[in-house]
């Protein structure tokens, strides 16, 4: 009983894997910056609701996916050669940590907890985060489950890219205001920009396993090196909407941003240089998460400076 336990806590944990909620974080910590400056208010409580009720989508999500692609057979074509920790999904069906029941039960499990954490502040702190957050919620059940499968259609790039952006970005700052603001959407464009570029790059070392599994997501879809075309416009628009949004929201603090151009330029040329060599190619997987980082930072800096 106690080894059954075990692997399953264990199975659990490498599912949730907190170090990916840094893509999460960083938006939220940004709105909630953005509210600070706006209103002088810092409602602790009810900023740690949200992102426990983030975070549960998360794990719902993680679950969802590692389900879909291991009984679609997206993970079971990994090879052992191809197998890096940016592919073939949590590994926890493959490394026998989790059955699929249990995933599923820890998909229905999370989600529907995230469900009642969403009311709950819908329900006592502002209703526009029910709608919000229902919104956020269909697109990661849509990510992965049929009918939709936005990730096997095509369209996962572009929903993860609005969800963790503009969406996130609003939903957190309306429960902090009480006031939905378009300046708001705005500046979660150059954060959807960067979640897609991580999402795009992550999808490589699974490439091959995505063709045999019927996962036709974006790369499958155009192939590996006109990819690297998608992966470079794609900082191209996060740092020419920088600009943008300086001009519209009259906060110039967001130019800070521009720094870390010659990190991109170098992880855009990696990528390039080792594009059929994967142990020198994951630099490129690496410097796109610190990229996001390093944006998430000079962006947190923007909203309190700004402000």
């Amino acid at each position: 009983m106690e080894t059954t336990l075990r692997r399953r806590w264990r199975g659990f944990w490498q599912l949730a894997d907190p170090k990916i909620w840094i893509a999460s974080t960083v938006p939220l910590l940004i709105a909630t910056a953005l509210a600070y400056a706006d209103t002088g208010s810092l409602p602790v409580g009810w900023i740690v609701a949200a992102l426990v009720g983030i975070y549960l989508i998360e794990i719902g999500k993680n679950a969802v996916n590692e389900f879909i692609d291991y009984y679609t057979g997206v993970d079971r074509y990994v090879t052992a050669d191809r197998r890096t920790p940016f592919s073939g999904g949590k590994k926890t069906i493959i490394d026998g940590r989790l059955t699929l029941g249990e995933t599923a039960l820890i998909a229905l499990v999370t989600l529907a907890a995230a469900f009642i954490v969403g009311v709950l502040i819908a329900w006592f702190r502002e209703p526009h985060v029910f709608w919000i957050g229902m919104i956020g919620g269909v697109l990661a059940v849509a990510y992965s489950l049929p009918p939709f499968k936005l990730n096997y259609n095509g369209l996962g790039e572009f929903a993860v890219g609005l969800a963790f952006g503009p969406l996130l970005l609003s939903g957190m700052y309306v429960m902090l205001t009480g006031r939905l603001d378009l300046k708001v959407v705005l500046i979660g464009v150059p954060i959807a920009f960067l979640v897609m570029a991580i999402l795009w790059i992550n999808q490589y070392p699974d490439y091959e396993a995505d063709i045999r599994g019927g996962k036709r997501n974006g790369l499958v879809r155009i192939g590996k090196r006109p990819g690297l075309f998608v992966f470079g416009g794609l900082f191209v628009c996060t740092y020419l909407s920088l600009p943008v949004l300086a001009w519209l929201t009259g906060n110039l603090y967001w130019l800070l941003g521009l720094v870390t151009i010659p990190l991109a330029w170098r992880t855009v040329r990696s990528a390039v240089r080792h594009l059929d060599d994967l142990p020198r190619f994951l630099a490129a997987n690496a410097g796109t998460i610190q990229l996001y980082q390093l944006m998430g930072l000079t962006m947190l800096a923007a909203a309190l400076l700004g402000g």
